[in-house]
């Protein structure tokens, strides 16, 4: 089974929409999935998202599932040099800043994500995913996933940078802060995940690409870091 994770197109933020570019992004996005071809697809109940999901819908003539569990949980945030983040986008210098690097089990007891609030948002989202892969025959027993429907399945999932960095998390089995501050996904990347099977009865998710925008390139496009803060993020320029 592959899954596809991908970012909206380039949004304009203030509208919840996609801009010009991002429309045209969603195009190459759209064209590049047809080359694989999809079986299912599922979005955020973010215009952005559906907006995105839309072109890749009417292309591979697919519905598109909403979802809300994978919508960006807007509401955590965290003060840096005097400024708003979003909690994915805290500094690796604070995340790797601490006594000892966190792992799977402690990233949620070091600060600033020591609050109720992300560790309700996090075992909720576990809950889901994990609901999501059951629902495709692959259903999670510790770290592994126990085959209960062998399949080809290709699964596409339009969401948001800090949700596509909890899906590797959780999927890898990776610290959260570590991935959030140690990973960028660019807007209508693709990042595609794999499901190894070395046995009838156990599968492991792997990682083939993180944030690929080679269709970007392709279509003459370049790339906008959105989300890297309050304004154009310069040093990814």
């Amino acid at each position: 089974m592959h899954v596809y994770l991908m970012r909206h197109a380039d949004p304009d933020f203030s509208k919840d929409s996609l801009t010009e570019q991002g429309h045209r992004e969603a195009q190459a996005l759209a064209h590049r999935l047809a080359t694989h071809g999809l079986h299912y697809l599922y979005a955020s109940r973010a215009v952005r998202c559906l907006q995105t999901a839309e072109y890749v819908a009417k292309l591979l003539n697919i519905p598109v599932v909403e979802e809300s569990w994978i919508v960006e949980p807007s509401h955590l945030h965290i003060r840096q040099k005097g400024r708003i983040y979003s909690i994915w986008d805290t500094f690796g210098e604070v995340v790797r800043g601490a006594a000892s690097l966190p792992t799977q089990q402690s990233w949620l007891e070091l600060p600033p994500f020591d609050n109720p609030e992300i560790r309700s948002m996090w075992e909720e989202f576990r809950r889901h995913l994990d609901e999501l892969v059951a629902s495709h025959g692959y259903r999670r027993e510790g770290w592994r996933y126990r085959i209960e429907r062998k399949n080809r399945d290709r699964i596409g999932i339009v969401s948001h940078n800090g949700i596509v960095l909890l899906f590797l998390a959780h999927l890898l089995e990776l610290p959260v802060s570590l991935v959030w501050s140690g990973f960028y996904i660019w807007p209508s990347s693709v990042t595609t995940i794999y499901f190894e099977e070395h046995s009838k009865r156990w599968a492991v998710p792997r990682a083939l690409s993180v944030a690929d925008v080679s269709h970007l390139f392709a279509a003459g496009l370049e790339p906008q870091p959105r989300g890297m803060g309050p304004g154009r993020y310069e040093p990814y320029l």
